[in-house]
């Protein structure tokens, strides 16, 4: 039988190799280096003022959290509007640092509405993380204005954004936010092993990260080495945390960089061929990306009713699907946030299914996957 996984990472293995390589001749495999290349790389393509290379993507979305906490001096039990369709990631980067996640309801992008986000406003409310699930941005405009108007910080979960743009001008999506973070996770759209990025909009928080990421450390061994003779000496400010990317993942990133636009093209094509197969359907519905975007296109989702017999289905033809996410306040370490008034959540989550996306698929495959949407749909 004939297997199509969900997610699939598309690797350039002589390229990588040879990036990796580089790293092995010189001896330097840790922090700096292969970091600091993809780091200036990073912003060239996405315009963004500071990236700071890192371990993963709920690395930098607790360090978002912490900085913002100890910068604007919030207290325990403050909160932080955020989305229940996410992964964990997001509300546990709330958690870590005593504040109080506060699940605003999502609309039919499956992103925050912003109606639903202005009421869940208090004045206890600090800032708001916007999750781009799937490469979406529906509402994020929107989304900006009420951060502004009410003096939120407004942190962007870009982990499935990597070259989601502005159909207007080309421009990534991402600079009008005050932090915003990226995974190159091994499915993402930039892969690597596992890894992922934060970039702060004012340099000042861009340079504690740094040192945060780093225990505290007040200067990376790499730096230090690049001084005239090995510098040993450092001090400690504050207590960090051992968030650093590496330089043989960040080799990696370097050359998924340079296919990440023409990946995500073949994603497009990928989600409009479902499109138009779904399009042909009565019972299924997709989940549509913002018209005022070019969508990374991380997940195509769809919303099935009957949703565990259409997996099952699926399953049995050799096609895996997945389920982009549980909500989270379902989750027992969050259920007690939940307010009960999640109602378009409520509504749609037992009903969503990711269909198989990644770059190496073939028209084979694809026209298999479709034929079998459309078998079910009969």
């Amino acid at each position: 039988m004939k297997k199509i996984p969900l997610f699939k990472p598309k690797f350039r293995v002589n390229e990588v190799l040879s990036e990796i390589k580089e790293c092995l001749d010189i001896g330097w495999t840790g922090i700096g280096y292969k970091t600091d290349q993809f780091e200036s790389l990073w912003c060239d393509y996405t315009g963004l003022s500071n990236c700071h290379f890192l371990n993963s993507a709920t690395a930098g979305l607790h360090l978002a959290v912490n900085i913002f906490k100890k910068e604007f001096n919030w207290e325990d039990g403050d909160e932080i509007i955020t989305s229940p369709m996410t992964f964990v990631s997001a509300n546990h980067a709330i958690l870590y640092e005593s504040l109080t996640p506060v699940f605003s309801d999502i609309d039919r992008s499956l992103c925050l509405d912003p109606a639903k986000l202005t009421e869940s406003i208090t004045n206890k409310t600090r800032a708001v993380i916007y999750v781009g699930i799937g490469g979406n941005s529906a509402n994020f405009k929107e989304i900006v204005k009420i951060c502004k108007q009410n003096d939120l910080v407004l942190i962007l979960d870009a982990a499935h954004m990597a070259g989601t743009k502005w159909a207007s001008n080309g421009t990534h999506v991402g600079s009008e936010a005050d932090c915003v973070v990226f995974s190159y996770q091994a499915v993402k759209n930039c892969p690597t092993s596992d890894s992922g990025s934060i970039c702060f909009k004012d340099r000042k928080l861009d340079l504690k990260a740094r040192k945060l990421s780093w225990l505290g450390i007040s200067e990376n061994t790499y730096n230090r080495a690049k001084k005239n003779g090995y510098k040993w000496d450092y001090d400690v400010d504050d207590l960090g945390y051992k968030y650093n990317g590496n330089s043989v993942s960040a080799a990696m990133a370097i050359t998924a960089l340079k296919y990440l636009d023409e990946d995500n093209q073949k994603r497009g094509y990928i989600s409009d061929c479902y499109s138009a197969a779904i399009e042909r359907t009565d019972t299924i519905e997709l989940i549509e990306h913002d018209k005022n975007i070019i969508s990374s296109r991380h997940l195509c989702q769809i919303v099935v009713d009957q949703r565990d017999e259409f997996v099952d289905y699926m399953s049995n033809l050799g096609i895996s699907c997945g389920v982009h996410y549980k909500p989270n306040n379902r989750l027992n370490i969050y259920k007690k946030f939940d307010r009960g008034n999640l109602i378009f959540l409520k509504s749609i989550a037992d009903r969503l299914v990711s269909l198989p996306l990644y770059v190496d698929m073939s028209d084979e495959d694809i026209e298999f996957v479709t034929q079998s949407i459309l078998k079910f749909n009969r």
